[in-house]
């Protein structure tokens, strides 16, 4: 079958079903094509059933800093219940993603979509001509040339384990295994995370992780930093890991071995043919519009667009409404990122907006850097946490924040006034003004504000 849409859309994530949405709303023909389920990484097989599962390990550290001041008796995560209720918010979404699509007049393609020309994608028997093409295809795990490689098993299949093996290597220290290194650990696994660099997390504060490595050594997550996974092979009924450390050999056996090394653009939709040129890290090389700057045809959104900006879900979200505006009305509203907030879901918990330290010190102007462990705190004290600090960024010529680092386990939540207030350069003093209710982990803001300028040894 051929068929002329006005707009096709490869992805059904968080940037590719807006678009897809959006066009139609505008009253453009519209077809959609996904390899996999309708509804993208995020919501079946990336942020939200992870949260779901970190949910369990913050009550299991809630409930052993409180043993002893309040809180009594043993409990365990089942991890086959707690996987049960994880399918609940997983399972629907393909179906209701592709109800909705076709209820608007969307027309849906599953299979592999490969361009044949500029403006022509072959699916399955199907050849489908679009005015203009997006490219929302996401990120997948990056392809790393080790011998063993494939023996690994990526996010998305630890995400749907039915059971949890008894020990556990994690390769790599990025979000992924940190993230799942926590839940593991809480759950009883014997957890190990094999990092090249000399300390996971490298886009967080240095120090905030430092103490966040400290708290998870204590809850039994083993490093091994500044060494590199060399392969993976069988052993028995489980896995031997090679890797190397300063020229020597290190061996590692586990259960189960999951691949956190990195994820890059997933365009396997021949974009030679398409003629698409790719940027240094792989994903579509596009202009200030996401626009292919070789194919005037094609815009690209979210991870699969080489913009410089995080793969983060935010970013799919903005680079959505950017595509939808200059598809339909014309390139008149160029990519604009603003400081653009970032959690790890660890136990506890570490958020990022803005200016680090390390931009501090390579600035060109001068900036105070102010970082305190703040355990002692009441917000801390009353729940026992044993791992809590800040570092602010601040301007003082200018009175404005620059940049906000936070751990705790209300991290995720407070980072988010910290974006604003860099976002609408709040000055210092009128933050400081502001009323929070007392006491919550914002009315601490003021706390941290009053730090400023107080050098402590």
């Amino acid at each position: 079958m051929k068929k002329t849409y006005d707009v096709i859309v490869v992805g059904t994530g968080t940037a590719g079903s807006s678009i897809t949405q959006a066009c139609r709303d505008e009253g453009k023909t519209v077809a959609v094509i996904d390899r996999r389920t309708f509804g993208g990484t995020c919501p079946q097989r990336g942020c939200d059933p992870k949260k779901v599962l970190v949910g369990a390990a913050e009550w299991m550290d809630w409930k052993e800093r409180m043993a002893g001041r309040g809180l009594a008796g043993n409990a365990e995560i089942d991890w086959q219940e707690l996987m049960a209720f994880k399918r609940t918010f997983t399972e629907p979404i393909p179906e209701a993603t592709e109800k909705k699509f076709s209820s608007l007049g969307i027309d849906c393609y599953h299979g592999d979509a490969k361009f044949i020309s500029d403006t022509k994608l072959k699916v399955g028997d199907n050849e489908l001509i679009g005015r203009k093409i997006v490219l929302a295809t996401g990120a997948a795990p990056m392809k790393l040339g080790l011998d063993g490689e494939d023996l690994m098993i990526h996010s998305e299949d630890f995400l749907d384990l039915d059971e949890l093996p008894k020990k556990i290597i994690f390769a790599g220290g990025g979000y992924i295994s940190m993230e799942f290194a926590s839940l593991a650990a809480r759950a009883g696994s014997e957890v190990h995370v094999i990092h090249r660099g000399e300390r996971p997390l490298e886009p967080f504060d240095g120090d905030l992780v430092d103490l966040l490595m400290k708290r998870l050594e204590e809850t039994g997550v083993r490093f091994h930093l500044n060494t590199s996974v060399k392969s993976v092979e069988r052993s028995g009924d489980g896995f031997t890991v090679s890797a190397e450390k300063d020229d020597s050999a290190e061996t590692f056996t586990a259960d189960l071995v999951v691949h956190g090394l990195g994820r890059a653009p997933s365009l396997d939709v021949d974009t030679k043919a398409g003629n698409i040129k790719l940027g240094d890290k792989g994903g579509v090389k596009v202009n200030e519009y996401l626009q292919s700057v070789t194919n005037p045809n094609v815009y690209a959104a979210g991870d699969c667009a080489e913009t410089g900006a995080p793969p983060l879900t935010p970013v799919s979200s903005d680079d959505a409404e950017l595509v939808v505006q200059n598809l339909l009305h014309g390139n008149s509203r160029p990519a604009d990122y603003a400081p653009i907030p970032s959690v790890a879901f660890t136990v506890p918990k570490v958020g990022s907006v803005g200016m680090t330290g390390e931009d501090a010190e390579k600035a060109d102007r001068k900036l105070d850097v102010t970082f305190r462990e703040i355990t002692d705190w009441f917000t801390f004290r009353r729940t026992n946490e044993q791992a809590a600090g800040f570092k602010l960024i601040t301007d003082p010529e200018k009175g404005t924040i620059v940049g906000a680092h936070l751990l705790g386990g209300n991290a995720d939540e407070l980072i988010n006034h910290f974006s604003m207030f860099i976002h609408l350069e709040t000055p210092i003093e009128t933050i400081k003004n502001l009323e929070f209710a007392y006491p919550t982990a914002a009315s601490d803001i003021g706390s941290m504000l009053a730090e400023i300028g107080n050098e402590k040894d």
